[in-house]
């Protein structure tokens, strides 16, 4: 058992000190936004001349551990190191420590910024980010070479089967996944040499500054497999952010074939490229639901992860969107007319409007930059109202009922194992028909401005 009465503080400040061989003390942590599957925790760490070492602290929510999981993100952070990946220096890992409490991986602190709407966005990146696409296919071609003989603990099963048996295993049959998988299965390109895959490699994962990339964190689903798995991913339609730029919203794939090419040797063609596209979509979208199923099965209370379920449709809807699947689809109905009731106004939709709308306008704006984590989980809790308020206007689920009595479905569930036995086909119209309804019905409730017209 751990001395659970050791503050995080004190917690880091001995594992500092047995690292480095020397006392060192350390001032209260701040937890950094994000991090609905692992805690980060940054804090000042003092030697005693008074030298300033900024450290990142990452661990498992305490209870919830993995420490095969930990010990692998370190091995890989080394492994990548060796043939110049930039990433953070590892000071110390463990299974669990006084004041930790779980698996850790405890690293320097980098500068810079690894926001994406800022590196979207914001002057000051100007310049990087019209090379940014490139640089990134660089890197990952860099993070490629990386030897492996050390790395045999990490997972190296088929992605497919993997990601597969994750959304069997959820119970949750969807069709659009079985769509997905479907589609992998009679399309899938030869596969590459095994080599490091980052498996989540994308703005917010990486540091940029004015020179560039200058770290590549979060390696927690890191694994041996094929190498452009890590190209598609990047750019899956999530990974934008809002941004058109089809590679992460700042460039094109041919920029990020460039700089792979030129770290690698190696140029996927586009049809390879776009299955592993397809196969980050499909993976997001069933990785999505089971950071959701976390929270919903009782497993961890999050409301982090509780939101996640929410997004879901958007994964369904970009996976639609990259296989042109879409097309059959028939659009929403509008919102129905508030029906009679006994209660007094303001309705329920309207006072969940105007919570939402407080919330935003003016207590969101009352938190000081200290209470960054407050401020993300208000900005999670003003999502949810908005679509609590959206579910209240929508009414009915518009044709989607008769849609799936069209295929002779009762319903998705049913369509979904008709597609996965092959009673159905995912190619007949009437099924893309239902299938993109039912999709566009969800998202127009959870994200309507997540729909686009084109890829």
């Amino acid at each position: 058992m751990t001395d659970t009465a050791l503050p995080l503080r004190d917690g880091i400040g001995a594992i500092l000190s047995e690292a480095l061989g020397e006392d060192v003390t350390v001032d209260e942590p701040g937890r950094l936004t994000g991090g609905a599957s692992r805690q980060v925790w940054a804090a000042q760490a003092r030697t005693a001349d008074g030298t300033v070492l900024p450290v990142v602290l990452r661990r498992d929510p305490p209870g919830h551990g993995d420490a095969a999981r930990m010990r692998a993100e370190a091995a890989c952070l080394r492994a990548a190191a060796a043939v110049g990946v930039p990433v953070p220096a590892v000071l110390a890992s463990a299974d669990d420590a006084p004041g930790i409490d779980a698996p850790f991986l405890l690293m320097e602190r980098v500068d810079g910024e690894s926001i994406p709407r800022k590196l979207q966005r914001d002057p000051e990146f100007d310049r990087v980010r019209a090379g940014l696409a490139e640089d990134m296919g660089f890197v990952l071609g860099q993070i490629h070479r990386s030897a492996v003989e050390e790395l045999t603990m990490l997972d190296d099963r088929d992605p497919l089967d993997a990601l597969e048996d994750t959304y069997l295993g959820l119970d949750d049959p969807r069709p659009a996944v079985e769509i997905g998988l479907r589609w992998l299965r009679e399309h899938r390109p030869p596969r590459r040499p095994t080599a490091l895959v980052h498996g989540d490699f994308r703005l917010g994962n990486v540091l940029v500054d004015g020179t560039g990339i200058r770290g590549v964190l979060d390696w927690e689903l890191a694994h041996l497999g094929d190498p452009i798995e890590d190209l598609g991913w990047l750019c899956v339609r999530a990974w934008r952010f809002g941004a058109q730029p089809p590679v992460a919203g700042v460039g094109t794939r041919e920029h990020l074939l460039d700089g792979y090419e030129r770290a690698s040797g190696v140029r996927p063609t586009d049809a390879e490229l776009h299955w592993w596209e397809t196969f980050g979509t499909l993976r997001w979208l069933v990785l999505s639901r089971f950071q959701a199923h976390r929270h919903l099965s009782g497993a961890e209370h999050s409301l982090e992860l509780a939101a996640i379920g929410r997004r879901v449709c958007e994964s369904e809807y970009d996976l639609l969107l990259i296989l042109d699947l879409l097309d059959e689809a028939v659009a929403p109905p509008e919102p129905a007319c508030t029906a009679p009731t006994v209660h007094d106004r303001p309705s329920l939709g309207e006072i969940v409007a105007l919570v939402a709308e407080t919330l935003s306008d003016e207590v969101a704006p009352a938190l000081d930059a200290a209470r960054a984590r407050e401020r993300y989980l208000l900005r999670i809790c003003v999502n949810l109202l908005g679509i609590a308020g959206r579910e209240l206007d929508s009414g009915s689920d518009g044709p989607v009922t008769d849609l799936l009595a069209a295929v002779g479905c009762t319903s998705e569930a049913e369509l979904a194992q008709r597609i996965r036995e092959g009673s159905l086909s995912y190619t007949d119209s009437a099924v893309r028909r239902c299938v993109g309804t039912a999709v566009l019905t969800r998202l127009v409730v959870a994200n309507p401005r997540h729909a686009v017209t084109s890829r």
